[in-house]
């Protein structure tokens, strides 16, 4: 491994903490650099070459596949990358990665979104909507079970431990906030409870800072 560190730009939220547990878990030396994004850090021009769309979180490889440092923003993006640079917690095998790959996507387009629009209307609108808090709701508990369908039949989503797993896992981390009952969901408490015994999942999640 190189000596060389990877620059990580995040704050505290489930999108931070996926690159952080993957990092930890690949035993990959990171430098953290906080974008408070409660302050509108995101919206810095230095924040923006690394990172134009302007959220977190975003890295800086000082080797990227050409040799030469490379920015990755999207949290699935540089998962992926990640993975390819250090074969770890993927698989060379085409119809592995693309089970991994299905599982990242879902949560990236499904898991995430439906959780963080529930996390706004239910925490943070000033102004609390029934009907905006209904519906999001009722995707949170279709998104959970279709997490608990797929994990009634493997021990983690892509059947071994993987990148997806990592996705997932730090907005599971916040069924509080989401009233979510974990033990409704007996296949996914299962899997949270292995998941949040990682030494790598725990330092991970305390990055930057534990809330």
């Amino acid at each position: 491994m190189s000596s060389l560190k990877i620059q990580l730009f995040t704050w505290g939220t489930p999108n931070g903490r996926k690159i952080s547990i993957a990092l930890e878990e690949m035993n990959i030396p990171y430098d953290v650099h906080e974008i408070n994004i409660g302050k509108g850090e995101q919206f810095d021009e230095s924040f923006l070459v690394t990172s134009p769309a302007n959220k977190i979180p975003a890295i800086i490889d000082p080797e990227g596949d050409d040799g030469k440092s490379m920015p990755i923003f999207e949290s699935g993006a540089i998962l992926i990358h990640l993975a390819q640079k250090t074969g770890q917690f993927w698989s060379t095998v085409p119809s592995r990665q693309s089970v991994i790959l299905q599982w990242l996507m879902w949560q990236v387009g499904n898991f995430g979104p439906a959780l963080g629009q529930l996390h706004h209307f239910r925490k943070f609108a000033k102004t609390k909507v029934p009907y905006a808090i209904g519906r999001f709701d009722g995707i949170a508990d279709q998104v959970y079970k279709v997490l608990d369908r797929r994990l009634a039949t493997v021990e983690f989503v892509a059947e071994d431990y993987s990148i997806a797993d990592m996705a997932i896992y730090p907005w599971a981390a916040r069924f509080e906030w989401q009233s979510i009952d974990l033990e409704t969901y007996p296949n996914v408490k299962r899997w949270f409870d292995e998941l949040s015994e990682r030494p790598a999942v725990r330092r991970g999640m305390s990055v930057p800072f534990l809330n």
